[in-house]
């Protein structure tokens, strides 16, 4: 389903690009920008560098956990300078823009009081209403979270197969029918985030779990599952291709991703079974050997954490999240016979019922919640980290 990799995976060399001691809140952070070098030796036409933002608390004892999330990653709140040095910067800027435009001397002249750059004094207003965002709980834990660029590994289309890390180990040319696609490719750029996160003195490399929504949460699941030292996983809203079983007949079918562009998410072989005519004849996802229970089985005994939301808020029905249940119902075979807790039911698929939405079942390494928001993992998290603090054992220190 979701391919081979190849043999002879290049390298990656992570460089610490940026350092910034920052403020969230009331909460002092410390942020790295980190970018990884595929080594592209072998195919110098191609280059391909990870994008990826680190971001832990600096009041906390560490090393602390980490959520690595899929997404595209920012300074939260870029520290700035003092109010003295700003002056010294637009001093030296209006310098350098009158000497390079000296009609600009007039305008600077008639508003002698604008800057170019202006101070920002930080924000310490009270928070919204509502929950906080997702992390600032993780921060306010004492967590801290990684925010890792899928696109920087592999784009997110068809047309990007010849490029990105699926491209330059394929040397440009297309892939081969059980070549791997772009979710296994994003594993595997998680997994060498990892590799640095392993090397960095604040973070507990023995708890650090992945994170996705959507396409990002099947994913996230399929990273949890082929890469054992990830720790836990929250899967949100995966659908098929993630947690939602394949060879039940409701909502998104095989035939809806390798039709509609969403082809590149998996093995070229998958989209055998989303055919009407062949050499083979017709296929479909009820063909398939294997099913998503099987996945989520990959990941025990770890703690594996599925979410979703309602449709009526916009997490659609053709995710098919009663799917989902009956897949994280079956797989719970594999958390007890390897000596973990699963949702606390029996295994028979065909005979337990999803429950009603807010019913929480987080007494296991295996946990379901269906939130009451859309599609989305936000409502989850304020009972995601304290499920994952106590099975981690992790609790939070202040320095």
């Amino acid at each position: 389903m979701y391919g081979r990799l190849p043999k002879n995976l290049p390298k990656v060399s992570w460089r610490v690009k940026v350092v910034d001691r920052e403020f969230v809140g009331f909460t002092p952070i410390i942020v790295k920008q980190l970018v990884g070098h595929v080594d592209n030796s072998e195919y110098p036409m191609l280059n391909v560098d990870i994008n990826m933002m680190l971001v832990v608390p600096a009041n906390v004892k560490g090393p602390v956990p980490v959520l690595m999330m899929f997404g595209r990653p920012s300074f939260p709140a870029p520290a700035q300078p003092s109010p003295e040095n700003m002056e010294k910067l637009n001093a030296a800027i209006k310098e350098l823009l009158i000497k390079e435009h000296p009609e600009l001397k007039a305008i600077f002249d008639q508003y002698p009081a604008y800057n170019p750059l202006a101070y920002t004094p930080p924000s310490f207003a009270p928070p919204p209403p509502g929950d906080p965002s997702p992390t600032q709980q993780l921060l306010a834990a004492g967590w801290g979270y990684v925010t890792i660029d899928p696109n920087s590994i592999q784009a997110d289309n068809g047309a990007g197969l010849t490029k990105g890390i699926i491209g330059l180990v394929n040397k440009g040319q297309p892939r081969k029918p059980d070549d791997w696609g772009s979710l296994r490719a994003w594993a595997w750029g998680a997994a060498r985030g990892l590799d640095y996160l392993e090397t960095d003195s604040l973070v507990d490399a023995k708890k650090v779990g992945i994170e996705g929504v959507s396409r990002y949460g099947k994913a996230a699941l399929v990273t949890l599952a082929f890469e054992p030292r990830f720790a836990l996983g929250l899967i949100g809203s995966s659908g098929k291709g993630g947690a939602t079983l394949h060879r039940r007949v409701f909502g998104e079918a095989v035939e809806s991703l390798t039709g509609t562009g969403e082809y590149h998410w998996m093995t070229g072989n998958y989209l055998k079974y989303g055919t009407e005519e062949s050499s083979f004849g017709k296929k479909t996802g009820c063909d398939l050997p294997v099913d998503s229970h099987e996945l989520i089985a990959l990941c025990a005994p770890r703690l594996t954490f599925i979410s979703y939301g309602i449709p009526e808020k916009g997490d659609a029905k053709w995710l098919d999240q009663t799917g989902s249940y009956m897949a994280t119902i079956a797989a719970g075979a594999v958390f007890k016979l390897l000596g973990a807790k699963d949702l606390g039911v029996s295994n028979d698929y065909m005979k337990e019922k999803m429950p009603p939405m807010l019913t929480d079942m987080l007494n296991g390494e295996l946990a379901w919640r269906q939130h009451d928001g859309g599609h989305t993992d936000s409502p989850n998290f304020k009972y995601f980290i304290p499920w994952a603090s106590k099975y981690l054992k992790y609790e939070r220190k202040t320095q």
